[in-house]
């Protein structure tokens, strides 16, 4: 029922560094001496990754004005997104670093001088990656630090987070409707055939993407470009733009399209997109283009531990379960109450001129 990708790409990269500051990211202890020097490599480590679409954070026990004075004065206060500068626990800062990023535990590292930190994190938070301090010297070829492709989307991905959370600041000081928000960010859709260009980012998405996905399966650049150029498939990417800038290609769509039924292979949306409606939004197109072209829709669905709001997704959307396997799951919907596109979005495609030349 499930075709399980053979030869896919290593699903295991670290997607954001958190940093402890004394003794790691500096020498010293800045409250104790005031006057601290950058370790060796430091900048380069951080200028690197963040290059390769790496973010930054910081978990410190410090005074949060000072520490912030500091990173200002070392000119590098603008690579770390929710720095967690306070007297709590090393655990929960890593906790709200990854709740803010909505992001995984799994897709973090942590750099601390301090066993007993380390050790605390290990035993607390085990899918987090923990390196020492001396380790600085390796942390840049570490496999779990370099990406196999480095994209366009890559190279953005700070600044895409700091205009979300431009965005969310925003968002806090509206009064008024969720719906009368989004209304203000005039948001633009675009979902169009895979190009050439795409194939790796889609890579990127198949790989970095685990809770609005529906199987969790990645896929390579080569399988991708097979499927981008096989008549029987149809690949869709998604880009969003608003006023406050792009959030880059933040979905994928990949069906199988035969004579009488059409199957969703895979669909996926990035998380910084979560709270825009765009994963609805795909679904619904794709709902319209199959009953456009009279045929029956599937969608396979593999159950993981982090996908639990795509399946809600799909039973929103009317899908139903046909057949069941373990956690694998085919599914079909009826077509019967497809939802039109938000008024807050402007949605761009010419897949239903595409599908009628068919």
């Amino acid at each position: 029922m499930v075709d399980v990708p053979k030869n896919s790409p290593a699903a295991k990269y670290v997607k954001c560094v958190v940093w402890d500051l004394d003794n790691t990211l500096w020498d010293g202890v800045l409250l104790e001496q005031g006057v601290v020097s950058l370790r060796d490599s430091v900048v380069e480590i951080i200028k690197t990754l963040d290059a390769r679409g790496i973010l930054h954070s910081i978990a410190s026990r410090n005074d949060k004005k000072t520490a912030l004075a500091q990173l200002r004065a070392f000119d590098l206060d603008q690579y770390f997104l929710y720095p967690q500068i306070n007297w709590n626990s090393k655990v929960s800062a890593i906790k709200n670093v990854a709740d803010s990023l909505n992001i995984g535990l799994d897709s973090l590292a942590f750099v601390d001088d301090q066993p007993f930190e380390l050790e605390e994190v290990k035993f607390s938070l085990p899918e987090v990656l923990c390196l020492d301090q001396i380790e600085l010297d390796r942390l840049l070829d570490l496999p779990e630090m370099n990406p196999r492709f480095i994209t366009s989307d890559s190279r953005l991905r700070r600044e895409m987070y700091l205009a979300d959370i431009e965005r969310n600041r925003k968002e806090e000081e509206f009064i008024g409707s969720a719906d009368e928000f989004l209304a203000t960010l005039d948001m633009r859709l675009t979902i169009s055939r895979a190009g050439p260009g795409d194939l790796q980012r889609a890579e990127e998405l198949t790989v970095r993407t685990h809770q609005l996905n529906t199987t969790g399966h990645t896929y390579s650049y080569e399988q991708l470009d097979h499927f981008r150029q096989d008549p029987q498939y149809l690949l869709l990417m998604a880009g969003l733009e608003d006023k406050y800038g792009s959030y880059g290609k933040i979905g994928l769509a990949l069906l199988r399209c035969d004579e009488k039924a059409w199957t969703i292979k895979l669909m996926l949306t990035s998380c910084r997109v979560m709270s825009r409606g765009v994963g609805m939004i795909m679904l619904n197109h794709v709902m319209s283009l199959a009953k456009r072209k009279r045929v029956r829709l599937l969608s396979e669905f593999v159950s993981t531990d982090r996908n639990r709001m795509m399946y809600v997704s799909y039973k929103f959307a009317g899908f139903k379960e046909i057949e069941k396997a373990g956690d694998r799951l085919l599914l079909e919907n009826d077509m019967m109450r497809i939802q039109p596109c938000p008024d807050y979005v402007k949605l761009h495609s010419e897949l239903s001129e595409v599908i009628d030349q068919a």
